[in-house]
């Protein structure tokens, strides 16, 4: 059965740009109401602006999500708006290309509290909303290296690992309630973050935002008896199954 996500409610992280972008656009044109995440204020109210043009409700909560404050802001802000929270997507990341015998405590802790203390902690926050709803989700971006350990990437391996790890965990304690939990795991993608993590890859055969937007479509939209836990994301110049 295709789920009508049309006067339902969403919350983005990271939406001023990149994946969280095209996934909210996405999310707006299929008739969501939304709450948009992030740092930039400016971003995030342009972002807004596009999502209206679908008729849609869409508010902007721009503050620091490894900070308590700034969770709890998002989730009152959907409350306060629409009185109702369908889908999160934790989507709010940032990346590392540095040697292991190089990175910093302070560059590890802020890896690990933006990548996964963020997004868990804000799905704690958001349970109780999301549990009144009558089909929630939560989505959360994960990456090829929550399978895989590329050189240069350990802290933002570590991290992805640990969205994966969450994830499963989190799936397996909400199913019964009929909250589903899923994960997208991509490789490249066209982004701002891709820049740092993966520098020698070229633009060109990059996997695009619009191509993460399609797969959570599909994740948010088709709740049938089938339920897909986790899709991995490869771009097209490299190896299948590798």
């Amino acid at each position: 059965m295709k789920w009508d996500l049309k006067g339902r409610a969403a919350l983005v992280t990271g939406a001023g740009g990149g994946i969280g972008l095209a996934v909210a656009l996405r999310l707006a044109g299929l008739g969501m109401d939304l709450v948009l995440c992030g740092r930039d204020l400016h971003k995030l109210e342009r972002a807004c602006a596009q999502a209206e043009k679908s008729g849609v409700r869409a508010v902007a909560s721009a503050g620091d999500l490894t900070q308590a404050q700034a969770r709890e802001a998002c989730v009152e802000l959907a409350e306060k708006s629409f009185g109702r929270l369908d889908v999160l997507v934790n989507n709010a990341g940032v990346a590392q290309s540095q040697p292991f015998d190089q990175v910093s405590e302070e560059d590890f802790d802020r890896i690990l509290a933006i990548n996964l203390k963020a997004p868990y902690f804000l799905t704690q926050r958001a349970l109780g909303l999301l549990r009144r709803s009558e089909g929630a989700s939560v989505l959360n971006i994960g990456s090829v290296v929550s399978h895989k350990g590329y050189p240069l990437q350990s802290a933002y391996a570590a991290s992805k690992h640990g969205v994966l790890g969450f994830s499963k965990s989190l799936a397996n304690e909400l199913y019964q309630q009929g909250i589903r939990v899923h994960v997208i795991c991509p490789g490249g993608v066209y982004t701002d973050m891709v820049k740092v993590a993966r520098p020698d890859l070229s633009p060109e055969g990059l996997i695009l935002p619009e191509d993460i937007a399609d797969i959570a479509e599909f994740l948010l939209t088709h709740r049938s008896n089938a339920v897909v836990d986790e899709i991995q994301v490869h771009r097209c110049g490299k190896a299948p199954f590798a």
